[in-house]
């Protein structure tokens, strides 16, 4: 049940911030994408968020939109996301979170999607259009064997950071910046008190920080502010550029080398 957490407070132990890398499922292609996947795992990356491909994700920004629009364009459906995460998860111990909008899900069947999800070795889910007013009702007792992360925003209260964290399994999901996933050129002073004083609310969880994150150094910036990061749209970025998987994989082994602490 704490697959997330535990993993996370090890990888802490040996002296090193979690690294939580962003995939969106079936991009670029659907023949590779669990080459993809593990030449990521086996880079430096401590988990894998699984991104279910939506036509409509909110949170998501250009990159990562146009990544799950290629993904659709492939003919990706949740079965295969269930079939990519069980032939992932065969090749490592470490956990895979699936990511995704409520509305693929309700479609897919409450039951179904969890029973699925379970048998392919998912541990956490991350629903970022599920807040936490919302949360008893979707997530039903069909969810209790998964790690459920949710997430707080640069206007969270000090009183929500706390009930999130309260709420929240595996980890709390911090956004850094105000707007969706993308890369930003800089952070100012006052993302960093924010991060500073979410990081101060949250005890029961492990938190990582997520959105903007674009190289080593933006990690090492982050880094006394969280337990660990996620790194999304980079990563597609660099996916879409790179000739090869090993230029990507080259680029997961700079972003693990600064989760050094």
């Amino acid at each position: 049940m704490k697959k997330i957490l535990e993993h996370i407070e090890q990888v802490n132990k040996s002296g090193r911030k979690a690294l939580s890398i962003f995939l969106t499922t079936g991009f670029p292609e659907k023949e590779n994408f669990v080459e993809l996947a593990t030449t990521v795992l086996d880079s430096g990356a401590d988990m894998l968020e699984i991104g279910i491909p939506f036509s409509d994700p909110l949170a998501d920004g250009p990159v990562i939109q146009a990544s799950s629009q290629a993904a659709l364009e492939n003919g990706i459906t949740l079965k295969d996301v269930f079939y990519y995460c069980d032939k992932i998860s065969v090749k490592t111990d470490k956990p895979l979170i699936l990511m995704g909008y409520a509305n693929p899900i309700l479609k897919y069947g409450i039951k179904n999607f969890c029973k699925d999800a379970q048998s392919s070795g998912v541990s956490g889910l991350i629903v970022p259009d599920v807040p936490l007013e919302e949360y008893e009702s979707f997530y039903a007792d069909d969810f209790k064997n998964f790690e459920k992360i949710l997430l707080t925003t640069p206007t969270s209260s000090d009183e929500r950071i706390k009930a999130i964290d309260q709420q929240s399994e595996g980890f709390v999901y911090c956004v850094s910046v105000t707007g969706t996933t993308g890369i930003k050129s800089n952070f100012d002073e006052n993302v960093l008190k924010n991060l500073e004083r979410t990081y101060s609310l949250v005890n029961k969880n492990k938190m990582l920080i997520g959105f903007g994150i674009a190289n080593a150094e933006n990690i090492k910036t982050f880094a006394p502010y969280c337990d660990g990061v996620i790194v999304g749209s980079a990563v597609i970025k660099k996916i879409s550029e790179a000739k090869s998987f090993s230029e990507v994989g080259e680029f997961v082994k700079s972003l693990s080398a600064a989760c050094a602490k």
